[in-house]
């Protein structure tokens, strides 16, 4: 199958979508492509990759530097590699260990690359039992990019739920119509006290609309949507 780039903020950032398949569930994730102010691009949580997709890609820059955000999304990334063998490769911290097959050149951190720490500010969310991210606000556009900690899926959702998803969103977890961080984060918050620092630290942010890997992009009341998804930790000082 092959992928399509949209232009979501012009000349700035590329979306693409595409499906996967996860716990017996039909489900879309998201690629995001930010163009730095160099020309050179940075690819957010890769997708499949095929001839079609690269071929955009190459009309759009040179592939330089390959973003692994969570211990959720690095499937794709020996595909990019293969690719593209001069980009840099960035792991979220544990990735390390869970995919010790994986080359790569660096570990996220809580501070950008100096070469695009003109353009983004970014926090590991530390203290998950469960699941690991690394949360980016891009400066240019006002646009923070996630992966696991909101997912939007509900009545407007843009691709067809199946009965399996439907059945976790609304019955068990209570996220239809209602975005909230992925299951795993709820089923494993960890240290709630230590969460809540990096989600306040997202939160100081001045982002306006939200790119995410599961679900609808938020582009209305973006900061007060991340809030209430968070409201379990905010409001909270126990670890759990």
């Amino acid at each position: 199958m092959s992928y399509k780039i949209e232009e979501y903020i012009q000349d700035k950032i590329y979306i693409v979508e595409y499906p996967i398949r996860f716990a017996g569930m039909d489900l879309f994730s998201r690629m995001t492509i930010v163009k730095l102010s160099d020309g050179k691009l940075w690819v957010h949580s890769p997708s499949k990759l095929g001839t079609k997709l690269k071929t955009e890609l190459a009309k759009l820059g040179d592939v330089a530097y390959i973003i692994a955000p969570g211990n959720y999304h690095h499937l794709n990334v020996a595909e990019f590699q293969s690719a593209y063998p001069s980009a840099e490769t960035y792991l979220c911290p544990s990735l390390e260990s869970k995919r010790a097959d994986l080359e790569f050149d660096w570990i996220l951190g809580n501070r950008p690359d100096s070469r695009w720490e003109n353009e983004f500010e970014q926090v590991v969310i530390h203290g998950t039992r469960i699941i690991n991210e690394v949360a980016f606000y891009h400066l240019p556009t006002k646009t923070l990019i996630l992966v696991d900690l909101i997912e939007n899926i509900g009545d407007n959702y843009t691709h067809e739920a199946g009965l399996l998803l439907q059945f976790w969103w609304k019955a068990v977890f209570k996220m239809w119509n209602n975005p909230k961080a992925a299951p795993e984060y709820q089923l494993g918050w960890g240290d709630k006290s230590v969460v809540k620092k990096s989600l306040e630290k997202i939160l100081s942010w001045d982002f306006e609309k939200i790119i995410l890997a599961h679900g609808n992009l938020i582009e209305n009341d973006a900061h007060a949507v991340a809030k209430k998804a968070w409201e379990n930790v905010l409001q909270s000082e126990e670890s759990v």
